[in-house]
């Protein structure tokens, strides 16, 4: 199928081929290294949960004890399943305790010893994983029990106060409004922290932030929500950041069915070092996959710093190689909630066809995908009119080019904190537009040699260029020499790097064990 735009198969053929080509060396640098939040995870999978009397988690108490005695680089569960074999402490929470006080002391087991520790520790870690099993059966049984969202594009609004008891109203209140997806974004600076905060919250900045407990209160709230529509309401939250297989792993435990997971958001725009941020993702997509949840990824945050025009390539180059890494880490189609954005300067003459292109090759590169399509940040005003308008071009896109997941744009994005009332002004636009020209895209065929069809074909072929260098030269250069969103991200600085390790020969984790077999 070539689709509307007329793509040539072979070319894109040849896209997903260096994309690939691309990627895999990052793959088996994955497979060569772990990070102290992926042995976390190991550990809350195992049932590790609460802090200490300063806040701090018991899975970062433990985990630091174990590699202070032996290192990281054998993996978490060797030793801490061998001081519970040897009678340490009777569960993981005290064996943390006595580790934090300092009256345990972790060795690596060997032998029969090691083959029994290996064991045991598979057992407990699976008991967590059947958990996120379960909790995608109900996942399922509740949209076959209320329905699913009424039209695509899913309708996707965010709720943020920074607390996570007034979220719960207003998210509730936007879902009676139309909302099909409500993401509660994270408190400023949350992705830095290289540990999950514990409980509930009330005190985020620019948002709430991700805990266990955080999800757990959202996610039943929304349930009552979907009860009360008769349509299942989506949650979403971030696993991104430092602790981004950890969060993942919270995120299956309690149902949640989007997380915003990029492959290198938290590289490019938060500094993270990126042996570290792919190693991470990698476990973090492998959970998702299990969990059967939609991931988000970034692409429209390059358009914020890069001009939307000249950087269109970097996006498309981003969303194939998001797509190889999920799909390597087992997502499905049904998963990849691949990003872009409407953020062409409006000045640009005949700017929205050029919108239309570049949204048209998303769908038609990846048309199993839900595409996430992001409203207009950069060049907003705070002339509300002018950004209504924009907000009602950026959901026509939307209808014409049948994106999956569409973010309610406001009228005072990026200009102020929105108003309630910009919300509910900026969710009759989008019900407007779907209700008026929601078939459209059935009528939508650009001409063949026209702009449209022109201007993606161009961009298709930039792509091709911009992945051949990559393949070449290899995506971390790439990523250093400030290829995507003009930021340059060197493989051996930024935060996080003290908390790689490369794996031993022994290393075992049976998260990764018990994932890699599915």
């Amino acid at each position: 199928m070539t689709g509307k735009l007329d793509l040539d198969p072979v070319t894109v053929r040849k896209a997903r081929s260096l994309a690939r080509k691309a990627g895999r060396p990052i793959v088996k640098l994955a497979h060569q290294h772990t990070t102290v939040s992926v042995e976390r995870a190991t550990l809350r999978l195992a049932g590790l949960s609460g802090a200490d009397s300063e806040g701090t988690p018991w899975a970062n108490r433990l985990l630091d004890a174990v590699r202070a005695d032996v290192g990281l680089e054998h993996g978490v569960a060797l030793p801490v399943w061998d001081a519970l074999a040897r009678g340490e402490a009777e569960d993981l929470v005290t064996l943390a305790q006595k580790a934090s006080a300092g009256s345990v002391r972790f060795d690596l087991p060997e032998g029969t010893r090691a083959k029994r520790v290996r064991a045991a520790s598979r057992r407990q870690v699976g008991a967590g994983i059947r958990q996120i099993d379960r909790r995608r059966t109900e996942r399922e049984r509740l949209i076959k029990r209320h329905g699913d969202a009424p039209r695509a594009p899913w309708i996707y609004l965010i709720v943020a106060t920074g607390d996570i008891y007034e979220d719960i109203p207003q998210a509730q209140q936007a879902a009676r409004e139309g909302a099909d997806v409500i993401a509660v974004i994270r408190s400023t600076g949350q992705s830095l922290l290289d540990f999950v905060p514990e409980g509930a919250t009330r005190e985020g900045f620019a948002g709430t932030y991700a805990t266990q407990e955080n999800f757990r209160l959202m996610r039943a709230a929304l349930d009552e929500s979907s009860k009360e529509l008769g349509r299942y309401v989506r949650l979403t939250n971030y696993a991104s950041g430092l602790c981004m297989p950890e969060i993942a792993a919270l995120a299956g435990l309690e149902r949640l069915d989007m997380m915003l997971n990029d492959s290198m958001y938290g590289i490019l725009f938060r500094d993270i070092n990126p042996v570290r941020t792919f190693v991470d993702q990698r476990f973090s997509r492998q959970v998702h996959a299990r969990a059967g949840i939609i991931i988000n990824t970034g692409e429209d945050n390059y358009l914020t710093t890069a001009d939307a025009v000249e950087a269109a390539h970097t996006v498309t180059t981003s969303q194939l190689l998001n797509e190889y890494f999920a799909k390597e880490a087992g997502l499905e189609d049904w998963q990849l909630g691949l990003g872009h954005a409407f953020e062409i300067d409006p000045a640009v003459p005949e700017s929205f066809r050029l919108e239309l292109a570049h949204a048209l090759l998303a769908r038609e590169l990846f048309p199993k995908a839900p595409l996430k399509w992001m409203p207009p940040t950069r060049h907003m005003t705070g002339d509300v009119f002018r950004g209504y308008l924009l907000d009602g071009f950026f959901n026509l896109v939307g209808a014409m080019t049948g994106q999956g997941i569409l973010l309610v744009g406001m009228m005072t994005e990026a200009v102020v904190t929105p108003w309630l009332s910009d919300r509910d002004l900026a969710l009759q636009n989008v019900r407007y537009v779907l209700d008026a020209a929601g078939g459209l895209r059935e009528d939508f065929h650009p001409a063949p040699d026209g702009l449209i069809a022109t201007r993606a074909r161009q961009v298709l072929g930039e792509t091709i260029d911009l992945l051949e260098r990559i393949a070449d030269e290899g995506l971390l250069d790439a990523i250093a020499d400030g290829t995507f969103g003009l930021m340059r991200r060197p493989a051996d600085a930024g935060k996080g790097l003290e908390g790689v390790a490369r794996k031993a020969a022994d290393y075992y984790n049976p998260a990764s064990e018990i994932l890699e077999e599915k």
